[in-house]
């Protein structure tokens, strides 16, 4: 049984939805945020990557980003920015990209069924990136932004999502990228409790180390405080969950700064040892199994040889698994592409042009175009209790931080 709840948002004055409304702290540089919050006080960019704020050199990781985060949230607070409701409530989320909506519920989430596997996840995380975000959570006393969950397809859940965006909305905007944000109070959340308890799990589509750190400093507040009552907020985080059936992933790319010591004509021939290589002017591979490479100013399909291919196995039939084993480990000598620094990972959202511009520029010698991994091949993973590989999932459109926050103090 899942658990979730309602909350009392900390969410921004209507008009000033779309200024406050970010892209989520880890999809963009120090130097992108501070180009996308350049003019804008309301960015909540200042206070989920508050190092924008402060001298360029400063370590992201310092103390006074923490502070300076805070110090943020308390202005916009302050200023009539951001409005606190008194009464507990839940939220339906609508993203439209290019005429494809996605529909969620905004809501609380259990940290017990985060640990206990009843919100199950696919990626690895890092400590350190998991130790900063505990720490900002914990300065804030807030979940800045929504861990991304998915449920597979329930009519149930779907009809009452559907039943409340026919009603009036309460933000609605078009943000710079071309994606339209909607967003829905819930007049009662005991039907939507009691179906999403229903579901048998939920899934991290996005946000692992959100959930992970959310978790960690439920624990730390729960230290602090043993006299908490059961339920009490730091026992929830932050979470949005979406269908996964309207999902769209695009696909990771890979850079590679080198050949490993190989001509271009030398690693092609490589490459036709594990399948067909043929030229094209298709940079997007048309189904699993295929990648394409670009490479002295060419592109190039590669068609694994299918006896190379295990369809039983969830891990090692994933493209990105099937890249680096027979690829990027063996031919170009990455062993471990989380710490190997002569890889690059470039989401789909880029395009193909983007990939070929780092390898004619010079910032990288060769460059893979995948097939994106499939909404079921991530849900596959997760029950059989596996981990993809890093990098292996680049959803779009993204949630934006600042529209909903959840205060756990």
């Amino acid at each position: 049984m899942l658990r979730i709840a309602p909350f009392p948002a900390l969410r921004p004055d209507p008009s000033l939805a779309s200024r406050v409304a970010a892209l989520p702290y880890d999809v963009v540089t120090t130097e992108e945020a501070r180009a996308l919050a350049a003019g804008n006080p309301h960015s909540f960019l200042r206070v989920s990557r508050a190092e924008i704020d402060l001298p360029p050199d400063t370590d992201p990781y310092a103390e006074a980003v923490y502070d300076r985060a805070r110090e943020n949230l308390d202005r916009l607070i302050t200023d009539g920015v951001l409005l606190q409701d008194s009464t507990p409530r839940l939220y339906v989320y609508r993203l439209v990209r290019q005429g494809r909506a996605q529909v969620g519920l905004v809501c609380r989430c259990h940290v017990g069924d985060y640990e206990e596997g009843r919100i199950k996840r696919h990626e690895l995380t890092r400590r350190d990136k998991e130790d900063d975000r505990t720490r900002h959570v914990l300065r804030l006393r807030a979940n800045a932004g929504p861990v991304f969950l998915a449920f597979r397809d329930d009519a149930t859940v779907a009809g009452l999502l559907a039943a409340v965006t026919a009603g009036e909305p309460l933000y609605h905007f078009d943000a710079v990228d071309g994606v339209t944000h909607t967003i829905w109070m819930v007049a009662d959340p005991g039907p939507f409790i009691r179906a999403v308890g229903a579901l048998p799990a939920a899934y991290i589509a996005d946000g692992h180390h959100r959930a992970a750190s959310a978790a960690r400093a439920g624990r730390e507040l729960r230290r602090l405080n043993p006299g908490a009552p059961d339920g009490a907020p730091c026992d929830w985080f932050l979470a949005a969950l979406f269908t996964a059936g309207t999902l769209t992933i695009l696909p990771y790319n890979r850079v590679v700064l080198d050949l490993n010591g190989r001509t271009p004509a030398g690693f092609l021939s490589r490459l036709a040892e594990i399948g067909s290589v043929t030229p094209t002017r298709d940079p997007c591979p048309d189904r699993p199994g295929v990648f394409c490479v670009y490479l002295a100013h060419a592109w190039h399909r590669v068609e694994i040889d299918r006896a190379r291919i295990d369809p039983a196995d969830p891990i090692r039939s994933l493209d990105v698994s099937l890249l680096q084993e027979l690829v990027l480990e063996p031919i170009l000598g990455v062993g471990d592409p989380r710490s190997d620094r002569r890889i690059d990972f470039v989401g789909g959202i880029h395009g193909t042009a983007g990939l070929a511009a780092r390898v004619d520029s010079g910032t990288a010698a060769v460059a893979f175009s995948l097939h994106a991994t499939t909404m079921s091949q991530l849900l596959d993973v997760a029950d059989a209790g596996e981990i993809m590989p890093p990098k292996s999932t680049w959803f779009e459109p993204k949630l934006r931080s600042g529209l909903l926050v959840n205060r756990i103090e």
